[in-house]
Protein backbone atom coordinates (compact mmCIF):
# COMPACT_ATOMS: atom_id res chain seq x y z
CA UNK A 1 0.00 0.00 0.00
CA UNK A 2 1.25 3.56 -0.86
CA UNK A 3 1.28 6.06 1.38
CA UNK A 4 1.15 9.85 0.97
CA UNK A 5 1.36 12.84 3.76
CA UNK A 6 0.66 15.88 3.34
CA UNK A 7 2.82 17.80 5.52
CA UNK A 8 1.40 21.47 6.14
CA UNK A 9 1.95 24.68 8.18
CA UNK A 10 -1.51 24.93 8.31
CA UNK A 11 -4.10 24.89 11.08
CA UNK A 12 -4.30 21.20 12.63
CA UNK A 13 -8.04 21.38 12.63
CA UNK A 14 -8.09 20.53 8.56
CA UNK A 15 -6.51 17.60 8.70
CA UNK A 16 -8.27 14.61 7.01
CA UNK A 17 -7.62 11.40 5.89
CA UNK A 18 -8.82 8.82 3.01
CA UNK A 19 -8.06 4.84 1.45
CA UNK A 20 -8.82 4.79 -1.68
CA UNK A 21 -8.17 2.60 -5.14
CA UNK A 22 -5.96 4.69 -7.60
CA UNK A 23 -5.44 2.87 -10.79
CA UNK A 24 -5.52 -0.53 -9.20
CA UNK A 25 -2.80 0.90 -6.05
CA UNK A 26 -4.35 1.03 -2.40
CA UNK A 27 -3.68 4.21 -1.36
CA UNK A 28 -3.63 5.92 2.41
CA UNK A 29 -3.54 9.73 1.81
CA UNK A 30 -3.41 11.95 4.47
CA UNK A 31 -3.07 15.56 5.46
CA UNK A 32 -1.38 16.72 8.39
CA UNK A 33 -1.40 20.26 9.78
CA UNK A 34 1.30 21.48 12.15
CA UNK A 35 -0.22 24.87 13.13
CA UNK A 36 2.36 27.05 11.69
CA UNK A 37 5.17 24.83 13.88
CA UNK A 38 8.20 24.56 11.01
CA UNK A 39 9.96 22.62 13.68
CA UNK A 40 7.33 20.08 13.70
CA UNK A 41 6.74 20.19 10.47
CA UNK A 42 10.90 19.15 9.97
CA UNK A 43 10.43 16.64 12.65
CA UNK A 44 7.30 14.70 11.16
CA UNK A 45 9.08 14.61 7.65
CA UNK A 46 12.31 13.25 9.24
CA UNK A 47 10.14 10.38 11.39
CA UNK A 48 8.25 9.66 8.11
CA UNK A 49 11.25 9.88 5.65
CA UNK A 50 11.48 6.69 3.90
CA UNK A 51 8.20 5.03 5.10
CA UNK A 52 5.72 7.16 2.55
CA UNK A 53 6.35 6.81 -0.86
CA UNK A 54 6.33 10.55 -1.55
CA UNK A 55 5.61 14.14 0.95
CA UNK A 56 3.15 16.90 -0.36
CA UNK A 57 4.65 20.37 1.05
CA UNK A 58 1.22 22.34 2.49
CA UNK A 59 0.34 25.58 3.17
CA UNK A 60 4.05 27.19 1.79
CA UNK A 61 5.07 27.07 -2.03
CA UNK A 62 8.79 25.85 -2.57
CA UNK A 63 8.79 28.44 -5.46
CA UNK A 64 7.90 32.49 -6.65
CA UNK A 65 6.79 31.85 -10.14
CA UNK A 66 7.15 34.43 -12.97
CA UNK A 67 7.47 33.21 -16.45
CA UNK A 68 10.19 31.08 -17.33
CA UNK A 69 11.50 32.07 -13.97
CA UNK A 70 11.41 30.30 -10.33
CA UNK A 71 12.71 31.59 -7.06
CA UNK A 72 12.87 29.12 -4.59
CA UNK A 73 11.67 30.27 -1.17
CA UNK A 74 14.17 29.45 1.97
CA UNK A 75 11.66 28.56 4.54
CA UNK A 76 10.40 25.68 2.04
CA UNK A 77 14.14 24.50 0.97
CA UNK A 78 14.60 23.91 4.43
CA UNK A 79 11.63 21.84 4.98
CA UNK A 80 12.06 19.96 1.68
CA UNK A 81 15.71 19.17 2.59
CA UNK A 82 14.45 17.66 5.75
CA UNK A 83 13.94 14.45 3.63
CA UNK A 84 16.49 12.09 2.11
CA UNK A 85 14.36 9.69 0.62
CA UNK A 86 10.84 10.07 -0.25
CA UNK A 87 10.11 13.07 -2.74
CA UNK A 88 8.57 16.08 -1.74
CA UNK A 89 6.52 17.98 -3.98
CA UNK A 90 5.01 21.35 -3.41
CA UNK A 91 1.81 21.07 -5.91
CA UNK A 92 3.85 23.38 -8.37
CA UNK A 93 3.83 20.38 -10.93
CA UNK A 94 -0.01 20.30 -10.61
CA UNK A 95 -0.48 23.53 -10.99
CA UNK A 96 1.00 23.66 -14.55
CA UNK A 97 -0.99 21.25 -15.78
CA UNK A 98 -3.93 20.29 -14.09
CA UNK A 99 -4.93 23.80 -13.18
CA UNK A 100 -4.61 24.94 -17.08
CA UNK A 101 -6.56 22.41 -18.27
CA UNK A 102 -9.61 22.97 -14.87
CA UNK A 103 -9.76 26.34 -16.84
CA UNK A 104 -9.80 24.79 -20.33
CA UNK A 105 -12.49 22.61 -19.54
CA UNK A 106 -14.94 25.41 -18.01
CA UNK A 107 -14.78 27.00 -21.33
CA UNK A 108 -15.25 24.10 -23.49
CA UNK A 109 -18.08 22.64 -21.33
CA UNK A 110 -19.69 26.24 -21.19
CA UNK A 111 -19.69 25.77 -17.35
CA UNK A 112 -18.32 29.38 -16.76
CA UNK A 113 -17.72 31.83 -19.76
CA UNK A 114 -14.42 34.31 -18.86
CA UNK A 115 -14.59 36.26 -21.70
CA UNK A 116 -15.15 39.65 -20.99
CA UNK A 117 -15.70 38.92 -17.04
CA UNK A 118 -13.32 40.12 -14.73
CA UNK A 119 -11.24 37.57 -12.65
CA UNK A 120 -9.37 38.43 -9.61
CA UNK A 121 -6.99 35.37 -9.17
CA UNK A 122 -5.40 36.40 -5.85
CA UNK A 123 -1.76 35.24 -6.56
CA UNK A 124 -0.34 34.40 -10.09
CA UNK A 125 3.25 34.12 -8.76
CA UNK A 126 1.56 30.93 -6.94
CA UNK A 127 -0.66 29.71 -9.95
CA UNK A 128 1.05 30.74 -13.42
CA UNK A 129 -0.55 28.56 -14.98
CA UNK A 130 -3.39 29.15 -14.07
CA UNK A 131 -3.24 32.73 -14.64
CA UNK A 132 -2.11 32.16 -18.31
CA UNK A 133 -4.83 29.92 -19.03
CA UNK A 134 -7.21 32.68 -17.81
CA UNK A 135 -5.72 34.94 -20.07
CA UNK A 136 -6.43 33.38 -23.37
CA UNK A 137 -9.92 32.77 -22.50
CA UNK A 138 -10.08 36.62 -22.67
CA UNK A 139 -10.99 37.58 -19.40
CA UNK A 140 -10.19 40.76 -17.70
CA UNK A 141 -7.90 39.90 -14.83
CA UNK A 142 -6.76 41.47 -11.75
CA UNK A 143 -3.62 39.61 -9.80
CA UNK A 144 -3.30 39.90 -6.08
CA UNK A 145 -0.02 39.60 -6.05
CA UNK A 146 0.93 43.13 -4.54
CA UNK A 147 -1.83 43.04 -2.11
CA UNK A 148 -2.28 39.71 -0.66
CA UNK A 149 1.34 38.75 -0.56
CA UNK A 150 2.55 41.92 0.13
CA UNK A 151 -0.31 44.16 1.74
CA UNK A 152 0.14 46.76 -0.93
CA UNK A 153 -3.21 47.80 -2.16
CA UNK A 154 -2.24 48.04 -6.18
CA UNK A 155 -3.98 45.57 -8.04
CA UNK A 156 -1.74 43.99 -11.16
CA UNK A 157 -3.76 43.48 -14.79
CA UNK A 158 -0.75 41.90 -16.78
CA UNK A 159 1.63 38.87 -16.66
CA UNK A 160 4.19 40.78 -18.31
CA UNK A 161 4.27 43.52 -14.99
CA UNK A 162 4.36 40.44 -12.65
CA UNK A 163 7.34 39.36 -14.66
CA UNK A 164 8.91 42.43 -14.60
CA UNK A 165 7.90 43.00 -10.75
CA UNK A 166 9.16 39.45 -10.01
CA UNK A 167 12.80 40.13 -11.32
CA UNK A 168 13.06 42.93 -8.72
CA UNK A 169 10.94 41.95 -5.80
CA UNK A 170 11.17 38.11 -6.12
CA UNK A 171 14.88 37.20 -4.63
CA UNK A 172 14.28 39.31 -1.83
CA UNK A 173 10.66 38.06 -0.79
CA UNK A 174 11.92 34.43 -1.06
CA UNK A 175 14.07 35.38 1.36
CA UNK A 176 11.57 36.91 3.89
CA UNK A 177 9.90 34.15 6.70
CA UNK A 178 7.07 32.76 4.62
CA UNK A 179 4.13 33.90 7.43
CA UNK A 180 5.21 37.23 6.22
CA UNK A 181 3.66 36.22 3.00
CA UNK A 182 0.84 33.69 3.31
CA UNK A 183 -1.82 32.79 6.43
CA UNK A 184 -0.21 29.73 8.66
CA UNK A 185 -1.93 27.90 11.16
CA UNK A 186 -4.37 29.56 13.00
CA UNK A 187 -4.14 32.21 10.83
CA UNK A 188 -5.84 30.25 7.97
CA UNK A 189 -9.25 30.08 10.24
CA UNK A 190 -9.16 34.01 11.05
CA UNK A 191 -11.19 36.38 8.78
CA UNK A 192 -10.06 40.09 8.27
CA UNK A 193 -12.68 41.41 5.40
CA UNK A 194 -9.79 43.71 3.62
CA UNK A 195 -9.47 44.84 0.27
CA UNK A 196 -13.13 44.13 0.02
CA UNK A 197 -13.30 46.33 -2.68
CA UNK A 198 -11.43 44.10 -5.15
CA UNK A 199 -13.63 40.96 -4.25
CA UNK A 200 -17.13 43.11 -5.13
CA UNK A 201 -15.62 44.13 -8.42
CA UNK A 202 -15.14 40.56 -9.80
CA UNK A 203 -17.65 37.90 -11.48
CA UNK A 204 -15.03 35.32 -10.64
CA UNK A 205 -12.40 34.79 -7.62
CA UNK A 206 -10.44 32.50 -7.84
CA UNK A 207 -6.78 31.06 -6.58
CA UNK A 208 -5.55 30.05 -3.23
CA UNK A 209 -8.45 29.12 -0.71
CA UNK A 210 -6.59 30.87 2.32
CA UNK A 211 -5.82 33.99 0.97
CA UNK A 212 -9.86 34.31 -0.72
CA UNK A 213 -10.73 32.71 2.82
CA UNK A 214 -8.70 35.44 5.00
CA UNK A 215 -10.09 38.34 2.80
CA UNK A 216 -13.24 37.89 1.40
CA UNK A 217 -16.16 40.18 2.13
CA UNK A 218 -18.97 38.89 4.49
CA UNK A 219 -20.99 39.04 1.47
CA UNK A 220 -19.86 37.35 -1.65
CA UNK A 221 -23.42 37.47 -3.91
CA UNK A 222 -23.60 35.29 -7.55
CA UNK A 223 -19.65 35.26 -7.29
CA UNK A 224 -17.94 31.98 -8.72
CA UNK A 225 -15.06 30.61 -6.63
CA UNK A 226 -12.12 28.74 -8.35
CA UNK A 227 -10.08 27.33 -5.90
CA UNK A 228 -8.31 24.39 -4.40
CA UNK A 229 -8.61 22.53 -1.00
CA UNK A 230 -11.96 23.37 0.75
CA UNK A 231 -13.74 21.68 3.59
CA UNK A 232 -17.42 20.74 4.01
CA UNK A 233 -17.44 23.78 6.62
CA UNK A 234 -15.56 26.25 3.63
CA UNK A 235 -18.58 24.81 1.13
CA UNK A 236 -21.25 26.15 3.71
CA UNK A 237 -19.61 29.51 4.53
CA UNK A 238 -19.00 29.80 0.45
CA UNK A 239 -22.99 29.37 -0.12
CA UNK A 240 -23.87 31.54 2.81
CA UNK A 241 -22.33 34.60 1.83
CA UNK A 242 -23.63 34.30 -1.44
CA UNK A 243 -21.00 32.53 -3.77
CA UNK A 244 -23.27 31.16 -6.70
CA UNK A 245 -20.54 28.81 -8.19
CA UNK A 246 -17.80 26.65 -6.66
CA UNK A 247 -15.05 24.75 -8.40
CA UNK A 248 -12.16 22.88 -7.06
CA UNK A 249 -9.43 21.86 -9.61
CA UNK A 250 -8.90 18.71 -7.40
CA UNK A 251 -11.30 16.15 -7.12
CA UNK A 252 -13.66 15.53 -3.78
CA UNK A 253 -12.58 12.59 -2.02
CA UNK A 254 -14.87 11.92 1.05
CA UNK A 255 -16.44 15.24 1.29
CA UNK A 256 -13.57 17.68 0.50
CA UNK A 257 -10.81 18.48 -1.89
CA UNK A 258 -7.28 18.13 -1.17
CA UNK A 259 -4.28 20.47 -1.98
CA UNK A 260 -2.65 20.12 -5.21
CA UNK A 261 0.40 19.04 -3.50
CA UNK A 262 -1.25 16.17 -2.37
CA UNK A 263 -2.45 15.00 -5.66
CA UNK A 264 0.90 15.91 -7.27
CA UNK A 265 2.46 13.18 -4.80
CA UNK A 266 0.00 11.02 -5.93
CA UNK A 267 0.70 11.03 -9.39
CA UNK A 268 4.76 10.68 -8.42
CA UNK A 269 3.95 7.49 -6.46
CA UNK A 270 2.21 6.39 -9.46
CA UNK A 271 5.00 7.12 -12.26
CA UNK A 272 7.51 5.34 -12.65
CA UNK A 273 9.94 7.63 -13.36
CA UNK A 274 12.55 9.11 -11.01
CA UNK A 275 10.36 12.49 -9.57
CA UNK A 276 13.01 14.67 -10.36
CA UNK A 277 12.92 13.66 -14.12
CA UNK A 278 8.76 14.37 -14.89
CA UNK A 279 7.67 16.70 -17.33
CA UNK A 280 4.74 17.95 -18.06
CA UNK A 281 4.13 15.58 -20.62
CA UNK A 282 4.42 12.78 -18.00
CA UNK A 283 2.10 14.58 -15.94
CA UNK A 284 -0.53 15.16 -18.56
CA UNK A 285 -0.38 11.44 -19.24
CA UNK A 286 -1.03 10.75 -16.02
CA UNK A 287 -3.75 13.06 -15.92
CA UNK A 288 -5.48 11.45 -18.65
CA UNK A 289 -5.38 8.37 -17.27
CA UNK A 290 -6.63 9.23 -14.07
CA UNK A 291 -9.37 11.19 -15.75
CA UNK A 292 -9.82 13.54 -12.86
CA UNK A 293 -12.53 16.20 -13.50
CA UNK A 294 -12.93 19.51 -11.34
CA UNK A 295 -15.49 19.42 -9.00
CA UNK A 296 -18.12 21.77 -10.01
CA UNK A 297 -21.12 22.71 -7.27
CA UNK A 298 -23.56 25.12 -7.50
CA UNK A 299 -24.34 27.13 -4.32
CA UNK A 300 -26.52 29.77 -4.79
Amino acid sequence: MKHVMSVSLGSSKRNHKVKMNILGEDFIIERVGTDGDKKKAIELIREYDGKVSAFGLGGIDLYICAGNRRYIIKDAAHLANAAKISPVVDGSGLKNTLERRVIEYLQRENVVEFKGKKVLLVSAADRFGMAEALEKTGAAMTYGDLIFALKIPIPLHSLKTIDILARIVAPVVARLPFEMLYPTGEKQENSKSMYGRFFEEADVIAGDFHYIKRYMPPKIPGKVIITNTVTSEDVKMLAERGASMLVTTTPELEGRSFGTNVMEAVLVSLSQKPYKELTPRDYEELLDKLAFLPRIEKLN
